[in-house]
């Protein structure tokens, strides 16, 4: 039986091939071999693992100002992925924290869209230690995150370093998630709602002891997500789909409501604002046609974004 979610070794030299059969098959493949210490990932953990056992008061004190702020923190229910989708539904239960890029840009913004994408980030005041942990692990996953697209332009036939230009400004974002257990759950209700994701790709920091993650198959049906320790689960964003002309998959996932509690944490890499998500000439098809007109990134990434929120 083929797993639904391959093991990737970064190092390995036929890494690129199996890149390519992964995303086409599944849009999900788990890394290792990835180069990221241990250290700077344990930092990320435990201080998001602190701020989620802070008392609400505490949270709240780093609450996203207004529905609809990119980064702080998100009460349970504050948030509905499968709107993206044009579907309703009952609130997630999950609560989170995010943050955007954590270097300012040295660019000039003219777009107010592009300029919320760079809000200020809030950190816990309770929690001092967070800050800096968090920084080390962004920079750090934005370093993972232009290796693998290197890997994977060189899967789609393309030079190495093709999509470097289209980064180097990227408005990526950060959220660690917290999935508590709980004893009520409305039908169909779930801790993250069937969804996929915007950007270029997301790399997921998975707890390996409790599951919940379920990724769709071409069939219909869902399939279990098991991290191993020390891995990354990577799967792919709306904008890698349209780029690639859907040879690879931004593939529906969800989160089922744990028995016990789930912690993750979840890099979504963007593109910079502007750049172009069109075709690759080498993803064309036979009948040499484009299935989406041409997208800049920005603009994608803030329509889904905003069509998520629910007030608080």
């Amino acid at each position: 039986m083929i797993d639904w979610v391959p093991v990737v070794d970064m190092n390995d030299p036929h890494a690129a091939g199996a890149i390519d059969e992964a995303c086409e098959r599944a849009g999900f493949l788990t890394i290792v071999g990835h180069g990221v210490p241990g250290q700077v990932i344990d930092a990320a953990w435990s201080t998001a693992r602190t701020f989620f056992d802070l008392p609400l008061a505490s949270k709240m004190q780093v609450a996203m100002p207004r529905p609809g702020y990119p980064y702080g923190y998100s009460p349970i229910a504050g948030e509905t992925l499968a709107k993206s989708l044009g579907k309703g539904g009952a609130p997630d239960l999950k609560e989170s924290f995010a943050i955007g890029p954590v270097d300012r840009p040295t660019h000039s913004i003219t777009d107010p869209d592009e300029a919320f994408a760079w809000s200020a980030n809030l950190w816990p005041p309770a929690v001092p230690q967070l800050q800096p942990a968090w920084e080390h692990y962004f920079r750090s996953l934005s370093d993972l995150a232009a290796r693998l697209l290197r890997l994977m332009a060189t899967a789609l036939g393309m030079p190495e370093r093709h999509f470097d230009p289209m980064i180097g400004r990227h408005t990526s974002a950060m959220r660690a998630l917290n999935y508590p257990p709980r004893d009520h759950v409305a039908p169909g209700q779930l801790g993250a709602s069937a969804h996929t994701d915007y950007g270029t790709l997301t790399i997921l920091l998975a707890d390996p002891v409790q599951g919940g993650l379920q990724v769709e198959g071409a069939d219909g049906r869902w399939h279990d997500v098991h991290a191993d320790a020390g891995s990354f689960v990577v799967n792919l964003g709306d904008a890698m789909a349209r780029w690639t002309n859907d040879r690879w998959r931004s593939t529906m996932h969800r989160v089922q409501v744990p028995d016990g509690r789930r912690q993750s944490i979840a890099f979504f890499h963007n593109a910079n604002w502007d750049a172009r998500i069109e075709c690759l000439p080498t993803c064309l098809g036979l009948d040499q046609q484009p299935r989406y007109d041409p997208i800049e990134a920005g603009p994608h990434l803030m329509q889904k974004f905003q069509s998520t929120v629910n007030g608080y």
